[in-house]
Protein backbone atom coordinates (compact mmCIF):
# COMPACT_ATOMS: atom_id res chain seq x y z
CA UNK A 1 0.00 0.00 0.00
CA UNK A 2 2.78 2.45 0.90
CA UNK A 3 4.59 1.63 -2.34
CA UNK A 4 1.41 2.31 -4.32
CA UNK A 5 0.96 5.67 -2.58
CA UNK A 6 4.59 6.56 -3.23
CA UNK A 7 4.20 5.90 -6.94
CA UNK A 8 0.89 7.78 -7.12
CA UNK A 9 2.63 10.74 -5.46
CA UNK A 10 5.53 10.43 -7.86
CA UNK A 11 3.16 10.46 -10.84
CA UNK A 12 1.21 13.41 -9.41
CA UNK A 13 4.41 15.38 -8.79
CA UNK A 14 5.64 14.64 -12.31
CA UNK A 15 2.35 15.85 -13.80
CA UNK A 16 2.48 19.04 -11.71
CA UNK A 17 6.06 19.67 -12.81
CA UNK A 18 5.64 18.87 -16.51
CA UNK A 19 2.43 20.91 -16.79
CA UNK A 20 4.26 23.89 -15.23
CA UNK A 21 1.52 24.51 -12.64
CA UNK A 22 4.20 24.59 -9.93
CA UNK A 23 6.23 27.16 -11.83
CA UNK A 24 6.74 30.34 -9.82
CA UNK A 25 6.70 32.29 -13.09
CA UNK A 26 3.34 30.80 -14.16
CA UNK A 27 1.84 31.58 -10.76
CA UNK A 28 3.14 35.17 -10.81
CA UNK A 29 1.77 35.60 -14.36
CA UNK A 30 -1.62 34.54 -13.01
CA UNK A 31 -1.58 36.93 -10.04
CA UNK A 32 -0.50 39.79 -12.33
CA UNK A 33 -3.18 38.88 -14.93
CA UNK A 34 -0.48 38.47 -17.59
CA UNK A 35 -1.42 34.99 -18.80
CA UNK A 36 -4.53 32.80 -19.10
CA UNK A 37 -2.54 29.57 -18.59
CA UNK A 38 -3.30 28.94 -14.90
CA UNK A 39 -6.89 30.15 -15.24
CA UNK A 40 -7.28 27.64 -18.07
CA UNK A 41 -5.94 24.87 -15.84
CA UNK A 42 -8.46 25.80 -13.13
CA UNK A 43 -11.28 26.17 -15.67
CA UNK A 44 -10.57 22.60 -16.73
CA UNK A 45 -9.91 21.13 -13.27
CA UNK A 46 -13.07 22.42 -11.60
CA UNK A 47 -15.61 20.76 -13.94
CA UNK A 48 -13.51 17.57 -14.07
CA UNK A 49 -13.50 17.48 -10.26
CA UNK A 50 -17.25 18.10 -10.04
CA UNK A 51 -18.09 15.43 -12.62
CA UNK A 52 -15.69 12.92 -11.05
CA UNK A 53 -17.11 13.52 -7.56
CA UNK A 54 -20.68 13.09 -8.78
CA UNK A 55 -19.76 9.84 -10.58
CA UNK A 56 -18.00 8.56 -7.45
CA UNK A 57 -21.12 9.28 -5.39
CA UNK A 58 -23.43 7.70 -7.98
CA UNK A 59 -21.45 4.48 -8.30
CA UNK A 60 -20.50 4.18 -4.60
CA UNK A 61 -16.74 4.29 -5.15
CA UNK A 62 -14.70 2.93 -2.23
CA UNK A 63 -11.26 3.84 -0.89
CA UNK A 64 -8.19 1.78 -1.81
CA UNK A 65 -8.77 -0.12 1.45
CA UNK A 66 -12.33 -0.97 0.38
CA UNK A 67 -13.98 1.37 2.88
CA UNK A 68 -16.94 3.52 1.77
CA UNK A 69 -16.12 7.17 1.14
CA UNK A 70 -17.86 9.48 3.59
CA UNK A 71 -19.05 12.75 2.03
CA UNK A 72 -19.48 15.36 4.79
CA UNK A 73 -22.12 18.07 4.65
CA UNK A 74 -20.65 21.41 3.63
CA UNK A 75 -21.56 24.53 5.60
CA UNK A 76 -20.09 27.84 4.42
CA UNK A 77 -18.80 30.13 7.18
CA UNK A 78 -16.81 33.36 7.47
CA UNK A 79 -13.85 31.16 8.45
CA UNK A 80 -13.73 29.97 4.83
CA UNK A 81 -13.38 33.57 3.64
CA UNK A 82 -10.63 34.31 6.18
CA UNK A 83 -8.86 31.02 5.40
CA UNK A 84 -9.16 31.62 1.65
CA UNK A 85 -7.67 35.08 2.05
CA UNK A 86 -4.73 33.75 4.09
CA UNK A 87 -4.24 30.88 1.63
CA UNK A 88 -4.20 33.27 -1.34
CA UNK A 89 -1.86 35.65 0.44
CA UNK A 90 0.60 32.87 1.20
CA UNK A 91 0.26 31.49 -2.32
CA UNK A 92 0.96 34.86 -3.93
CA UNK A 93 3.95 35.52 -1.64
CA UNK A 94 5.61 32.11 -2.04
CA UNK A 95 4.41 31.24 -5.53
CA UNK A 96 3.28 27.80 -4.36
CA UNK A 97 0.22 26.22 -2.78
CA UNK A 98 0.44 23.18 -0.47
CA UNK A 99 0.41 20.33 -3.01
CA UNK A 100 3.19 21.71 -5.21
CA UNK A 101 5.36 22.48 -2.17
CA UNK A 102 6.27 18.80 -1.98
CA UNK A 103 6.78 18.54 -5.74
CA UNK A 104 9.07 21.58 -5.67
CA UNK A 105 11.05 20.20 -2.72
CA UNK A 106 11.29 16.82 -4.48
CA UNK A 107 12.42 18.59 -7.65
CA UNK A 108 15.43 20.04 -5.82
CA UNK A 109 14.15 23.60 -5.28
CA UNK A 110 15.55 23.78 -1.77
CA UNK A 111 14.44 27.38 -1.17
CA UNK A 112 10.85 26.10 -1.01
CA UNK A 113 11.72 24.30 2.25
CA UNK A 114 11.07 27.62 4.04
CA UNK A 115 7.51 27.72 2.66
CA UNK A 116 7.02 24.01 3.37
CA UNK A 117 8.11 24.32 7.00
CA UNK A 118 5.95 27.45 7.34
CA UNK A 119 2.91 25.59 5.97
CA UNK A 120 3.46 22.71 8.40
CA UNK A 121 3.87 25.13 11.32
CA UNK A 122 0.75 27.03 10.20
CA UNK A 123 -1.21 23.78 10.15
CA UNK A 124 0.03 22.97 13.65
CA UNK A 125 -0.92 26.44 14.92
CA UNK A 126 -4.37 26.11 13.31
CA UNK A 127 -4.90 22.80 15.07
CA UNK A 128 -3.84 24.36 18.34
CA UNK A 129 -6.14 27.40 17.94
CA UNK A 130 -8.99 25.86 15.92
CA UNK A 131 -11.53 25.91 18.76
CA UNK A 132 -10.95 29.67 19.18
CA UNK A 133 -11.22 30.56 15.46
CA UNK A 134 -14.44 31.33 13.53
CA UNK A 135 -15.75 28.12 11.99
Amino acid sequence: MKTRMFFLGLIFGTILTKSEVISWYRIQEMFHFQSFYMYGVFATAIPVGIITTQLMKKFGTKTLNGDPIRWPEYHFTKGHVIGGFLFGLGWSMTGACPGPLFALAGGGYTVIIVALVSAILGTYVYGWLSDKLPQ
